[in-house]
C-alpha cells in the first residue's frame, strides 16, 4: 500500500469510528447556527449590557444585526515571553475590525502558565489541567452570545489546545487563531544543553547556568526550540486555523502587525452575515486532524500532542486513538531537524523554507489532505507560501522556495532524515506508552535492563547526586499520572539521564508522567497507561526486574510472569504532599475525574 493510500485508509477508519459522535456534534452545531445572528436573540437589556462600554459608533453598529462582532479571547500576560506581545493586539484588532466594517470586543481572558517557569516545581502539577481550565474560561467569555466569530490569541503548551477545545465547543462560530511569533535567536540550543549538563555534573555554578539560560530566553516571543509551543503553531497552520505563512514571524515587526490585521479581516469575512460562512466545527474534520498528526510526525513534534490532539479531536466529535497516531507515523517521513531533534531553532527552520516548504513537500508526496478546509477559504495548497510585506504595506505571498535553504534543517520528501515519523506507541504487559524517537540515536532505541524504581523525580535526582545510579538500568518513575498528581512534565530528568548516557551507561525511562516537548536523546516510554494510581502494572514493578523498551518493534515488556505480577501488592506511596500548596487543593476534583492519557486526560 502506498503512503498516500495508507493516509486515506486511516482517515476513513477514524471517520467511521467517529460517525455517531460526529453526527451528534454536527447536529448540535446546526442547531446553534440556526439562531444566528446571535444578538438577535438577546433582549434589549441583555444587549445594552453587552455594549455599554463601547464607543458610540460601535454601539450603533451592535444595536442592529447586520454588522459582524468579533470576540477576542486572549491569553495575554506579561510574565510569559510568548504572550507578552499580545498586550497590543486587541487595539490593533479593534481598529482593523472597524476598517473592515465590523466591531471587535475582548470577550474574555484565559490563564496562561509557563511550563518553563514551573518545571520541577509544585506548580507544574497544575499544568495539564490548565488546558481544561482555559477551555472553560474561554467558553465563559463566549457564553454572552454577542459574537459572530472569534479570534484566539495564544501560543504556548496547554493554551492553544485549550483554546481550540473551546473554539470547537462553539463550533457554529468561525475561528481564526492569531500567533505572536518566536523570539529572535539567542544562545544556541546545543550550547544551552551543554551548560545545563555541566551544572548537573557540578562543574559550574548557578551564576554560570543562569547567565546561559538568560541568553537563551532573552526577549518577547516563543522559546525558539521545537517543543510543545512551536508544535502548536505548526498544528494551527497545517490544520488551516492560521493564515498562510503566519506562524513563525517574529513579534514587534511590521509583518507581524500586518498579519494580525489581515487575520481580523478574514475572521469578519467568514461569519454567517456574509457569503463565505465557515463555522470552525465543520471546517475542522477528520482530514484536518490527520493533517495535524502528519505535521507532528514530519517535524518530530512534541509528545504532549499525543494527549492534546485526542482531546481536541474529541471536542469536534472525532475519536482519534494512539494507534491511529502510531500507524500514521509508519508512513510519514521526518523532514525537519529542529532542536532537540537537531541543532537549528525555529528561526533557522523558517529561514530554510519553513512551513510553506514543509507543507508543499508533504502535499507533493500525497501525505496531506489537500482538500481539507481552511480559514483562508481554499485548500491546503494555498499554504505552500511565505508571507511578506508588499510595497503598499499589505501582505504579499510568494511560493515557498523550491529547495531547502539548509538541507540539515529541512529535507525534501525524496530524501528524508528518516523514513518514519518520530512517535511510536509501545505495548506490552505494562500497558501502553508513547516514545519519541526522532532525537534518539538508532542504536539506543532498544534497551533491556534492570529497573530502578522511584516515586518522584526528586528521588531519582537525589540518587544521581549520591552516585548510586551505576551500570545500565531503566528508571521507573511512577505515580506521576493525571489522577496521582496532575501528570507533570518530568523535564528535570532529561539532563540527569543524559549525563549518565554520555558516560557510557545504557539508560531509559519508563513513567506514567509526561516529558517536556523538548525531551530528546534518552529513550523514554512516557504516558504509561493505565497509570500507577489506577492500578496499572507499573505500580507492581520492583527494583531489579528486567524491562525491555523496544522502540523498533513497539514493545514495552516487564519480564515477570503474570501470576507473580498479580500476587504483588500495589505500591502505596504517600501522595498527601501533592494535594495542597500553590493551588493544588483546588484541583482535587480534576485529579479524580481525569481520563486516561490515551483518552486525552480531560476532565470533561
Amino acid at each position: 500500500m502506498t503512503a498516500a493510500r495508507a493516509i486515506e485508509t486511516i482517515t476513513d477508519r477514524i471517520r467511521e469510528r467517529s460517525r455517531p459522535t460526529r453526527e451528534l456534534y454536527l447536529a448540535r452545531l446546526d442547531e446553534a447556527a440556526g439562531q444566528r445572528p446571535n444578538r438577535s436573540v438577546l433582549s434589549c437589556g441583555n444587549l445594552a449590557h453587552g455594549f455599554a462600554a463601547c464607543a458610540t459608533g460601535d454601539k450603533a453598529d451592535l444595536s442592529g444585526d447586520r454588522v459582524p462582532n468579533l470576540g477576542i479571547i486572549t491569553a495575554y500576560n506579561d510574565m510569559l515571553s510568548a504572550h507578552q506581545p499580545f498586550e497590543s493586539f486587541p487595539a490593533l484588532i479593534k481598529q482593523a475590525a472597524r476598517e473592515a466594517g465590523g466591531v471587535a470586543q475582548v470577550a474574555g481572558g484565559v490563564p496562561a502558565m509557563c511550563d518553563g517557569v514551573t518545571q520541577g516545581q509544585p506548580g507544574m502539577e497544575l499544568s495539564l489541567f490548565s488546558r481544561d481550565v482555559i477551555a472553560m474560561a474561554a467558553a465563559i467569555g463566549l457564553s454572552h452570545n454577542m459574537f459572530d466569530a472569534a479570534v484566539y490569541l495564544g501560543v504556548c503548551d496547554k493554551i492553544v489546545p485549550g483554546l481550540l477545545i473551546a473554539a470547537l465547543s462553539f463550533g457554529h462560530l468561525p475561528a481564526v487563531f492569531i500567533p505572536a511569533g518566536p523570539m529572535t535567536s539567542g544562545l544556541p540550543n546545543d550550547e544551552k544543553a551543554r551548560v545545563r549538563q555541566l551544572f548537573a555534573e557540578g562543574k559550574i555554578g548557578r551564576d554560570e547556568l543562569l547567565e546561559a539560560e538568560s541568553k537563551s530566553y532573552h526577549g518577547p516571543g516563543t522559546c525558539t526550540f521545537y517543543g510543545t509551543a512551536n508544535s502548536n503553531q505548526m498544528l494551527m497552520e497545517i490544520m488551516g486555523l492560521h493564515l498562510p505563512g503566519a506562524s513563525f514571524v517574529n513579534p514587534g515587526t511590521p509583518l507581524r502587525d500586518a498579519l494580525t490585521r489581515e487575520a481580523t479581516q478574514r475572521a469578519l469575512a467568514i461569519t454567517a452575515l456574509g457569503n463565505d460562512y465557515r463555522p470552525v466545527g465543520r471546517m475542522i474534520d477528520e482530514r484536518s486532524i490527520v493533517n495535524g498528526v502528519v505535521g507532528l510526525h514530519a517535524t518530530g513534534g512534541s509528545t504532549n500532542h499525543t494527549i492534546h490532539l485526542i482531546a481536541m479531536a474529541a471536542a469536534a466529535g472525532i475519536r482519534l486513538t494512539w494507534q491511529d497516531i502510531c500507524d500514521l507515523s509508519d508512513h510519514v517521513p521526518l523532514l525537519a531537524r529542529v532542536y532537540p531533534n537537531g541543532l537549528a531553532d525555529v528561526n533557522h527552520f523558517a529561514a530554510a523554507g519553513g512551513l510553506g516548504f514543509l507543507i508543499r513537500e508533504l502535499l507533493d508526496a500525497g501525505l496531506l489532505h489537500e482538500d481539507a478546509e481552511t480559514v483562508w477559504g481554499s485548500g491546503l495548497r494555498a499554504y505552500t507560501v511565505e508571507a511578506c510585506l508588499g510595497a503598499d504595506g499589505a501582505i504579499a505571498r510568494r511560493p515557498a522556495p523550491g529547495n531547502s535553504g539548509d538541507d540539515k534543517v529541512l529535507a525534501r520528501h525524496e530524501k528524508p532524515f528518516q523514513a518514519s515519523g518520530g512517535l511510536t506507541v509501545l505495548s506490552g504487559n505494562l500497558g501502553h506508552a508513547i516514545i519519541k524517537t526522532s532525537a534518539v540515536k538508532p542504536e539506543r532505541r532498544v534497551i533491556e535492563a534492570p529497573a530502578r524504581v522511584f516515586e518522584s523525580q526528586e528521588a531519582l535526582n537525589a540518587a544521581f547526586k549520591a552516585g548510586t545510579l551505576q551500570g545500565d538500568f531503566i528508571a521507573v518513575v511512577r505515580f506521576q499520572g493525571p489522577k496521582a498528581n496532575g501528570m507533570p512534565e518530568l523535564h528535570r530528568l532529561t539532563t540527569v539521564l543524559g549525563v549518565l548516557q554520555d558516560r557510557g551507561q545504557r539508560v531509559a525511562l519508563v513513567t506514567d508522567g509526561r516529558m517536556s516537548g523538548a525531551s530528546g536523546k534518552v529513550p523514554s516510554a512516557i504516558h504509561v497507561t493505565p497509570e500507577a494510581l489506577a492500578g496499572g502494572a507499573i505500580a507492581r514493578i520492583r527494583d531489579g526486574d528486567m524491562i525491555r523498551v523496544d522502540a523498533e518493534r513497539g514493545v514495552l515488556e516487564l519480564f515477570v510472569n503474570e501470576a507473580e505480577l498479580a500476587r504483588r501488592p500495589v505500591s502505596q506511596p504517600d501522595l498527601a504532599a501533592n494535594q495542597y500548596g500553590l493551588g493544588r487543593e483546588l484541583f482535587a476534583q480534576f485529579r479524580q475525574m481525569a481520563a486516561r492519557a490515551d483518552e486525552g486526560a480531560a476532565v470533561f
